[in-house]
């Protein structure tokens, strides 16, 4: 089956740096968002000049391997899309044997002193194996081919809540979700999954103790605080409301860089990590909020219009399906510090404070950048 895109394909751009295939409009987005994040996170935590470095050397690797990755052609990355999958499926099922043990959860392999978690594999993963398949079919697909490709969605994701980890389950199965869309989901569906969805939610609302049988008592206790965080406001609900109280106090203008109360004072919990958001907020205020969303929509819309771009279905299927995964990571973290979601644990991308998650999402523009730069020049 070609695998070229039926419209018109449009003339290739040249990259300012051919040699590099940096995509210079996405590559400087990406750096003034980390920037950003690195002024922010000195204040987030206690203007702790160690931390701020160990980010940096972090972002230093997480921006080496996005240039690594950027140099490999989209037919190799295409052709070791099942290979990834394997792997990381692999992974995840030594993690259930083998895996390491921390703050409850099993969700890390060690070997010869590294330390990793195999989801952040299969973030990548997954979108990429969905897109591998979908790529080699007439779009729109048939039914049965996105029924074999949830099934594919779907062994990772459990294997992930397994362990438990349900905020990067969720991730994982929006990035093959999104494949799944971009290759043709019916709209009749997409309706009845919202519809279910809204049901459900009703259900939960009325009826809490049905949580028992498919959720940890932590993740119920998550999903109940969301709906009324003041039934326990110093323990689940805790998270919840210092992070509003933070973001409602810094009002338009914010208390000024590094003049934090809530933070400097501890009282918001993860502040240099998973809520992060609440310190832009009262430092920087609705301001500083919509400068970052600003960037954030410029990488988004950059990220789609590579995927537009893209020569080839696997391009596009991948490059759509990565950047709108990186749009739920800021949906997810935004929702859950303003209480509108419950707390997954999902951090800020590009700003909080970690280095997996970084390597894991400037891999993905990585790959975005390959499948822009890499594109064959059309003759007019």
């Amino acid at each position: 089956m070609n695998d070229s895109i039926l419209t018109m394909p449009q003339p290739a751009a040249r990259p300012l740096f051919p040699k590099l295939h940096i995509d210079l409009p996405l590559f400087t987005g990406l750096l003034l968002l980390c920037a950003f994040g690195i002024a922010v996170l000195y204040s987030a935590g206690g203007n702790d000049l160690g931390l701020v470095k160990r980010q940096l050397l972090h972002l230093g690797l997480a921006f080496g391997v996005m240039l690594a990755v950027a140099q490999i052609p989209p037919k190799r990355l295409k052709q070791a899309s099942p290979w990834i999958y394997l792997l990381g499926v692999g992974l995840l099922v030594a993690v259930l044997f083998i895996g390491d043990v921390g703050k409850g959860a099993q969700r890390w392999l060690e070997f010869g002193g590294f330390r990793f978690q195999p989801s952040e594999i299969v973030k990548i993963a997954v979108p990429m194996v969905a897109a591998w398949y979908m790529a080699g079919r007439e779009l729109p697909a048939r039914a049965w081919h996105h029924l074999l490709v949830f099934i594919l969605i779907l062994i990772p994701a459990a294997l992930i809540i397994k362990q438990p980890d349900l905020g990067t389950s969720i991730l994982v199965a929006a990035a093959g979700i999104f494949v799944l869309f971009f290759s043709g989901l019916s709209w009749r569906l997409i309706l009845f999954v919202c519809i279910a969805g809204a049901l459900g939610i009703g259900v939960i609302i009325f009826y809490p103790d049905i949580l028992d049988s498919f959720l940890h008592e932590y993740q119920k206790r998550r999903v109940l605080t969301l709906l009324n965080p003041q039934n326990d406001p110093l323990g689940a609900g805790y998270h919840i409301i210092q992070s509003t109280i933070a973001i409602g106090s810094g009002g338009i203008y914010g208390k000024g860089w590094l003049n934090g109360t809530q933070s400097h004072l501890h009282f918001l919990p993860e502040q240099h990590t998973d809520f992060i958001f609440a310190v832009i907020g009262e430092e920087l205020g609705l301001v500083g909020i919509t400068i970052m969303m600003l960037l954030y929509l410029f990488i988004i819309l950059r990220g789609l219009y590579i995927a537009m771009m893209a020569d080839t279905n696997f391009g596009r299927l991948l490059a759509g399906s990565l950047t709108m995964v990186f749009f739920i990571y800021l949906l997810v973290n935004t929702g859950m510090v303003t209480g509108v979601l419950p707390v997954v644990g999902v951090p800020l991308p590009l700003i909080s404070y970690g280095g997996t998650s970084l390597i894991t999402i400037l891999a993905s523009f990585g790959m975005l950048m390959s499948i822009h730069t890499h594109r064959k020049p059309v003759r007019r």
